[in-house]
Order: structure tokens, then C-alpha cells, then sequence
């Protein structure tokens, strides 16, 4: 058997201000840092073999208050396959004078739909292109050997990998939204075979 475990990052100060953030690298609030902090003593008792995460500073300050919280030293890898969805000329921009500008309607599209991408950025599907084969090229094999693995990311990246690890279709998976601080808990049998699905 093998584990992963996932997790997004606490609330960022854009969360907090309610603007796209996408790959801008915007730091966590006091109360991102306590999200993390109580994710982190949530996944005490468990053991971990490898921890990845993206490029942005969020979801790696995220990862160690977790490693911290379970006094656990493991190997981090970092890449960008991991990071937030490019949200393009939409990123800074607070969400509801954007919904002002363009309707509610137009602004939706951008931000829930599985293959539209918003203003010179990336859609679902492209967030989708890069991380899955990532995760197939570095965490499975891992998984496959009996190796628990933890990954802290952004709410795209992981809906993206949800997508392919529950088989949630793309008109499902526009309902599904990923609470920060929330590990999700994915227990494989041999072969890969998913046996269970829970949030801590």
C-alpha cells in the first residue's frame, strides 16, 4: 500500500483581498500560516517518504510550517509543473470589480471552465497538460515502490490532478472547489489501485 496526501496552501493576502493571484508570488496571512499549522498537526502519526511542491512561495512556506508541525525532515522537490494556474492579464485584479467589467457570467466562465482560458492565460485543461504528466512521471513510480508522498499546491493544480486520480469528468469537475488547509488523503493498493478517498 501507498499513500498521498495533498494539500492546498494557506490563505495567500490576495485570497484574503479576493484577486486572482495565479503565478504571482504572493506571501501567506497570519491566518494561511494557522491553516497550515493545523493541517500539519492533522497529519501527526504519518510517515512520508518525499514532499513536492511548486515554485511559489505560498504553498513551499506552507509545506515546511507542516513539516514543522510534524517534526519531520524529509526530501522537498519544487517545480513548476505544481504551480497555480496562469490566470493572465486577469492576475491582480480583484474578482468582483473584474465581475463589474466583464459579468459575473463572462468572469465565471474564466474561472471555473474546464477548457476556456481567461484573458492570456492558462484554462483547466492546460493547468491539466502539465501536471499530470509530471505525476505520472515522478510520483507514481514512487507510489508504485510503497512511497507515501505529500504534496502541497495551489486550489488548480490540485483540482487538476483530482481530475485524474477520481476520474471526475470536465462538466463535474467546474463544482469542485479545494478549502486551504485541508489535506486529502488518497490510499493505493498495488498497482495503483485506489481504494480510498478522504479529507482529514
Amino acid at each position: 500500500m501507498a499513500l498521498l496526501i495533498f494539500v492546498r496552501h494557506g490563505q495567500s493576502l490576495y485570497n484574503l483581498e479576493n484577486r486572482f493571484t495565479g503565478i504571482l508570488d504572493i506571501p501567506l496571512t497570519d491566518l494561511g500560516k494557522e491553516q497550515a499549522k493545523q493541517a500539519g498537526q492533522k497529519l501527526i502519526g504519518y510517515v512520508f517518504n518525499i514532499a513536492y511542491t511548486s515554485m511559489l512561495t505560498r504553498a513551499q512556506e506552507s509545506l515546511q510550517i507542516i513539516l514543522n508541525e510534524m517534526k519531520a525532515t524529509i526530501p522537498i522537490v519544487k517545480n513548476k509543473a505544481f504551480n497555480e494556474r496562469m490566470y493572465g492579464t486577469l492576475q491582480g485584479l480583484n474578482k468582483d470589480e473584474t465581475a463589474q467589467k466583464y459579468g459575473l457570467g463572462q468572469v465565471d466562465i474564466w474561472r471555473r471552465s474546464y477548457d476556456i482560458c481567461p484573458p492570456g492565460g492558462e484554462s483547466l485543461l492546460d493547468t491539466y497538460n502539465r501536471v499530470v504528466p509530471y505525476y505520472k512521471l515522478e510520483i507514481e513510480p514512487k507510489l508504485k515502490k510503497g512511497e507515501n508522498v505529500l504534496l502541497v499546491a495551489h486550489g488548480n493544480s490540485l483540482r487538476s490532478l483530482m481530475m485524474y486520480l477520481e476520474n471526475i469528468n470536465p462538466l463535474e469537475i467546474v463544482k469542485v472547489n479545494i478549502a486551504t488547509g485541508i489535506p486529502r488523503v488518497y490510499n493505493f493498493e498495488t498497482s495503483l489501485l485506489l481504494s480510498s478517498v478522504s479529507d482529514l
